[in-house]
Order: structure tokens, then C-alpha cells, then sequence
């Protein structure tokens, strides 16, 4: 699977495009083949694990159901949606659309959404929050956007926010490899012309309060920045009730010096790499040994786990330390370069991994890897 952007370079994309307006790419995608079939679709909506809602409307009244589900029977055959969230999770195959859009950095990456909607199914007009770029597969939908602006959102469902009618800046009929990219902000709504499959790849980042938030658990958990202000050369106060402009500044050099680097990056390297849903993996340890993974790499490779996060900072990836699901590793300085291999790479093979092969520390991590399921063993 290739991305075809036309005469347009990702550079010249990410300079003209991301975060500021939206595009149509026609045939993005070259005999581009839906990730899976509609019947595969729903049997995963049959798992209690899967996050999958189905839309429709009920005597004009706008409807939203969560998953799972066993039966479409009652929805008829027209005017309505079935949409399932984080298919890379679930779905090997749906990788390899994730990396046709690698020149957007791994830790903005949210997930990939499969909807399937019948003739005149949608989910109604919205506007979200993140970048998307809607992949159209099997049948036709009709999208239309409008601009940014000041537009009034409604509860049309306790699950559906909907926003108010709006002009369209864009209305255009998506064939199938056709790509619709929407920053955040832009009013749009799709309509299936005919039954479709459409796949989108969203890029979002926490919001400021959710950040502070999970920070604020991250020093109670580790018992962090409990220092107190100092001030031993105070000078005489007067007003009693008053907070001089010299305190205003103790306090924030107080909460500022909390937020170091070295804070941050193991607070954010936790939080980015946390998977937002479950993760598929093993019921226990499966029981290989380092010298069964070392001869099994002869002809066979790594696969990361669908939906595991693995991230590392440029400041701190020289001390050896980077993030797997939510936890902090710190490799010894003779493993150091096996970071960015480990993290920028979907596929390990033993060519790529040739290096640290007979270094016991290494191949007993990877073990304890493949052994929890974050790694796994297919043909190459």
C-alpha cells in the first residue's frame, strides 16, 4: 500500500495543509482494497473488547447504540452506520495504512476508524477535534465541509454531538482510494450514496487539562516535588491579606521548577505511550527462551503488537531510556542504539537486530517482550 499525493511532497503538505485547511486527494490510494469485509467488521463488534457504536435514525430522531452487537436485523437495509474504533488493535493489515502517513510522528497517532454505512447512512454533521484523513474504500460517499468558525453544536443524542447547518467550502463524491484530510475545526458530514466502507487515520494530542491532570497523579503516585517554598530573607509585610507581586513570583518559580525536562519527558513518555483501549494480548507468558527467539529470527520476524505504543525522546534517548505501554525502560549504554530500531520500526528482522543478537541482556528483554505479547513471531 502506497500513498499517491500528486504533485504534492509530504513537506509541502504538512507546510501548506496540516492544522490549517482541508484537501481532497483523488486516488491517494491506487486499487485501494478495504482492511477487511463488512462481515468481518461486524464480527468484531461482537466483542465486548471492541469499542463499536451503530447510528441511525428512529422516526427523524438521531440514534446512538454501543457495541457489542449480535444482530442488524431490525435497521433495515438503508440509513445506517456501523463504526468501530481502533481497528489497529485488532487488525494486522490496518499497520500498513498507518505508515503511509509516517511523516506525522507516531505520538500524535490516535488510531484508525473503520465505518461502514449503508445507502443514506452518516453519522450526522460534526466537528471534531483532532486530524483525520478519511480513506474511502468499497462505494461512494458524498462529504461536504465547511469553513472554520463560530458554529453552534447541539446534543442531538446523549452520544452525538451535532453541529448546526452550515455553507460547504468543499462537497465532493469520494470513489474508492480517494483521501479526504480535516484538521480540527472544520464542519463536515458524509453521506453513504451507496453501501461503503470508509477508513480514517486520526492524529489527536491530550488536551492541557487532561495533561495536568494525569500529571498531578504522576507526583502523588511517585511521591514527587514535595518541596516547599523558601523564603528566608522576607521582608516586613504591612497588608496582612496581600500576596506581593515578589510571592506571586515564588510561587510560580515554585511550580515551574517542578517541570523539568527530565519530569516531562518521563511523565509524557508514560502518558503518550499508554494504549487508549485494550490491548490484544496473551492470557499468560507463552514460554519461549532467549536461544528460541535467537534461531527463530532465522527466518522469521518481529511484528509489534497492533496498537502498542513505543516512543523515545531526542534529549533522553543518549541515556538509554525510552517508553513501552506506559512504563519507562533504561537500557544499559552498549544497547543504547537499539532504541530507535526497536521504536521506529513495526517489523524486526535479525539483519536489523544483527548487532546486539549475542548480547545476553538484550535477548533477555526481548524475550520477556515476545513472552507478554508486546512482540510476536510470523514469517517474513
Amino acid at each position: 500500500m502506497n500513498l499517491q499525493l500528486g504533485e504534492l511532497t509530504a513537506e509541502t503538505f504538512l507546510r501548506d495543509y496540516w492544522q490549517k485547511k482541508p484537501l481532497v486527494i483523488r486516488q491517494g490510494f491506487n486499487n485501494f482494497e478495504d482492511l477487511l469485509t463488512p462481515e468481518e467488521m461486524a464480527g468484531l463488534a461482537c466483542d465486548e473488547l471492541v469499542e463499536s457504536r451503530r447510528i441511525y435514525k428512529n422516526q427523524g430522531q438521531w440514534q446512538a447504540e454501543f457495541g457489542p452487537f449480535d444482530s442488524y436485523e431490525d435497521l433495515g437495509e438503508t440509513d445506517w452506520t456501523l463504526v468501530v474504533q481502533a481497528l489497529n488493535h485488532w487488525l494486522p493489515d490496518a499497520e500498513q495504512l498507518i505508515q503511509c502517513f509516517d511523516f506525522i510522528p507516531r505520538w500524535r497517532f490516535d488510531d484508525v476508524m473503520v465505518s461502514y454505512a449503508t445507502p443514506g447512512g452518516g453519522v450526522g454533521p460534526h466537528i471534531d477535534l483532532y486530524d483525520v484523513f478519511i480513506c474511502q474504500g468499497s462505494g461512494r460517499r458524498r462529504w461536504r465541509v465547511g469553513d472554520r468558525g463560530p458554529h453552534k453544536e447541539f446534543a442531538a443524542h446523549p452520544a452525538l454531538l451535532h453541529t448546526e447547518a452550515f455553507d460547504a467550502i468543499i462537497d465532493v463524491e469520494l470513489l474508492p482510494g480517494d483521501i479526504l484530510y480535516l484538521p480540527p475545526g472544520f464542519p463536515h458530514e458524509g453521506v453513504a450514496l451507496e453501501a461503503s466502507m470508509s477508513f480514517s487515520v486520526g492524529y489527536r494530542t491530550a488536551s492541557a487539562k487532561d495533561m495536568v491532570s494525569a500529571l498531578a497523579d504522576h507526583l502523588i503516585d511517585n511521591e514527587l516535588a514535595c518541596e516547599q517554598i523558601a523564603d528566608p530573607d522576607r521582608p516586613l509585610a504591612t497588608q496582612s491579606g496581600k500576596i506581593s507581586d515578589a510571592d506571586l513570583s515564588r510561587i510560580k518559580a515554585q511550580l515551574l521548577a517542578t517541570l523539568d525536562d527530565q519530569l516531562i519527558s518521563e511523565f509524557s513518555g508514560r502518558y503518550l505511550t499508554q494504549s487508549k483501549c485494550e490491548l490484544d494480548l496473551v492470557d499468560e507468558a507463552l514460554g519461549f527462551e532467549a536461544s528460541d527467539i535467537v534461531e527463530l529470527l532465522n527466518d522469521q520476524v518481529l511484528t509489534r503488537l497492533g496498537g502498542l505504543r513505543c516512543l523515545y525522546f531526542e534529549h533522553s534517548v543518549g541515556q538509554g531510556i525510552f517508553y513501552l505501554n506506559g512504563e519507562q525502560i533504561v537500557m544499559p549504554a552498549s544497547l543504547m542504539a537499539s532504541i530507535p530500531i526497536l521504536c521506529d520500526h513495526h517489523n524486526l528482522s535479525a539483519a536489523m537486530l544483527e548487532p546486539w543478537l549475542k548480547d545476553e541482556v538484550f535477548i533477555d528483554q526481548l524475550t520477556n517482550w515476545v513472552n507478554a505479547g508486546f512482540w510476536y513471531l510470523q514469517e517474513s
